[in-house]
């Protein structure tokens, strides 16, 4: 019984910080509907700046002190980023804001790399907080009991807040109705600038909090991230009692699951997201979500027709550059090349369903990886040949992608994006635990093309045939009948339906296709490399996707591939120098502000506004 009550407790005292966490993005997604993916920065950042604090701060006031001027400092921070990054993209589809939030990451990662150093540091000892209470024999640390008491008064705190003030009405209604809260008078612009304070002071108070339990490094922020969707989810976007009641949940069965399920602790979250999910769809206290003032990915402006021959002679010249690359180029720019070329047909089989079906997928990586490790696993263990291997790992992407699409497609919005985030957070934890098949972390090496095509210039040769047809192939479905039915489901669900179109069946091939074409790009990427982890499965290479679409233009069919090759062009650049990731957040962020069309639909914008310039010229 000790035993048992000791795991309880350090599960409850885990549960505080994830809660606060947790909470303050509930809070900003419920008043501004953004789901903020930089939330796990300021979290980061809480530590990094109640670290410094209590340097200069001493004793047991200095500590505390130093605690709660952090969450103050980092709430700072995040108005910076509210007023800076985000207030210019509140009326634009949630995909843009999200990919705002993902630069602001790779922003804040580098500027904390260049003030702390790549060092991980350690936290003090809470002053008078130091050792063991023996609860029935067993020991629990003091420090853990500190925090029991001080979550429920946080919560308590926020409950008072947002029920029995008049800015908690506010909050309230904003949840509520945000339009009819700005036609009653209420400045909505400063009322969110508030909501973001005090959700961002929340996350950096749970990275001070936890400074004496685990200290800070510059992986905080991915590391948590995940469970505080996880719990934000289950819980209910929004809600603040789903929050702490989920916090409460997955920190308890993560503890209990470490000492009797230890090959499961990073399965159980996830599985648990599934099924409360598949009983309760918008979470535990949720609502029904609905998707944002201009939908998920933007109204179309103009209907997406088949290339002209202008654009197919750009294309063909495009495809005839790189079909003579080895005579003017370097065993190193063939290797380059195939990776874009890789890249470009995995962007391109997201863009079609994000685009076309308006279907924000954040966990595409799934099918990718999944493609990847069903061709080495099959190398590894059957001895099967790549031509064998590389035709499998589409069919098992693709049944993979038949399942998850099933119990996807019940739900919509942020919802059905957090699912899909769920299924690829679970097969990657599958992959990583299950060391005995997949060797875990060490991956599966020696998986090398068949001697016919073992040569750089040959590899590149086969990649190049093979994505430029998985890339006509999407093309060619999108301008199909099943392309149109596809975009009618995205554009009216209810009129797509009232002419007979079963809207859920064509989103369901589609995602299902979509995850196929995934699986080919990862079949190519396993040979070329000879290798696979499981980081081919993690939430980062799904975001990677979502930003070469947003980037090449989500409103064009060109889009994945343009966005795809400028990524991968740019990070060989780029990564070449120590804060690659400051400058590559920067330029996220300005496209983001400045070009929301993407590099396709911006050049497509400036061509036509000279049209016209030299069309009102000519007919001076």
């Amino acid at each position: 019984m000790g035993f048992f009550i000791a795991q309880l407790l350090t599960g409850l005292a885990n549960a505080g910080a994830l809660f606060m966490v947790a909470s303050g993005l509930s809070l900003i997604f419920g008043v501004t509907r953004i789901v903020n993916f930089a939330h796990g920065s300021f979290y980061m950042l809480g530590a990094y700046v109640g670290y410094s604090l209590m340097q200069v701060l001493p004793g047991s006031v200095g500590f505390w002190g130093s605690i709660v001027l952090a969450g103050v400092i980092v709430g700072l921070i995040g108005v910076i980023v509210e007023i800076c990054v985000l207030r210019p993209v509140y009326r634009a589809p949630e995909l843009f804001q999200l990919v705002a939030t993902f630069g602001v990451i790779l922003v804040i990662q580098d500027l904390t790399l260049m003030t702390w150093g790549a060092e991980d540091v350690l936290g003090p000892r809470a002053p008078g907080l130091t050792g063991v209470v023996r609860i029935l024999g067993e020991p629990v640390p003091k420090y853990d009991l500190a925090l029991l008491v001080i979550t429920p008064f946080v919560a308590l705190g926020l409950w008072y807040l947002i029920t029995r003030t008049r800015v908690g009405v506010l909050v309230r209604a904003a949840t509520q109705d945000r339009e009819m809260v700005g036609a009653l008078g209420v400045n909505q612009s400063w009322l969110f600038t508030g909501v973001f304070f005090l959700g961002c002071a929340l996350a950096g108070l749970g990275g001070a909090l936890q400074l004496p339990k685990g200290g800070a490094d510059l992986l905080m922020d991915f590391n948590i991230l995940t469970a505080v969707f996880v719990v934000v989810v289950i819980g209910g976007m929004g809600s603040l009692p789903g929050a702490y009641l989920a916090a409460v949940l997955i920190s308890v069965l993560g503890v209990f699951g470490v000492t009797y399920m230890p090959q499961s602790t990073l399965v159980l979250m996830f599985v648990i997201m599934v099924l409360v999910l598949m009983i309760r769809p918008y979470g535990l206290f949720g609502r029904p979500e609905v998707a944002g003032e201009h939908g998920q990915v933007g109204e179309p402006e103009r209907p997406i027709k088949p290339a002209g021959p202008r654009g197919r002679m750009i294309v063909a010249a495009g495809l005839a550059l790189l079909a003579l690359l080895p005579l003017y180029g370097s065993n190193f720019a063939l290797v380059l090349a195939t990776d874009i070329l890789i890249f470009c047909l995995f962007a391109a089989s997201l863009h079609f369903i994000l685009g076309l079906g308006g279907l924000v997928s954040f966990g595409h990586a799934a099918f990718f990886g999944g493609g990847a490790y069903v061709a080495a696993l099959l190398v590894t263990y059957a001895e099967t040949p790549m031509e064998l291997a590389m035709l499998l790992a589409p069919l098992g992407a693709g049944f993979a992608a038949i399942i998850i699409g099933w119990v996807c497609l019940r739900l919509t919005g942020v919802y059905f994006a957090m699912l899909t985030l769920a299924f690829s957070q679970l097969l990657w934890s599958l992959v990583f635990q299950w060391g005995e098949v997949t060797r875990g972390d060490d991956g599966l090496v020696n998986i090398w093309p068949s001697a016919w095509a073992s040569g750089t210039m040959v590899y590149f040769y086969l990649t190049l045939l093979i994505c430029t047809g998985g890339i006509l192939f999407l093309r060619h479905a999108a301008h199909s009948p099943f392309g149109y039915a596809l975009r009618a489901a995205r554009d009216s669900a209810r009129q797509a339906e009232a002419t007979g179109i079963d809207t859920r069946r064509v989103q369901w091939v589609a995602f299902a296709l979509a995850g196929a074409m995934a699986g080919v790009a990862g079949g190519l990427f396993v040979f070329s490399k000879g290798s696979v982890f499981p980081n081919e499965l993690e939430i980062a290479r799904s975001f990677d996707a979502l930003i070469v679409v947003f980037l090449g233009g989500v409103k064009t069919l060109a889009g994945g591939v343009v966005g795809g090759a400028a990524l991968e062009g740019a990070k060989d650049i780029l990564t070449r120098f120590e804060y690659w990731r400051l400058a590559l957040g920067v330029l996220i962020i300005a496209v983001v502000i400045v070009a929301p069309d993407g590099l396709v639909g911006t050049a497509r914008k400036l061509s036509e506004r000279w049209g016209l310039l030299r069309g009102a010229e000519d007919g001076k």
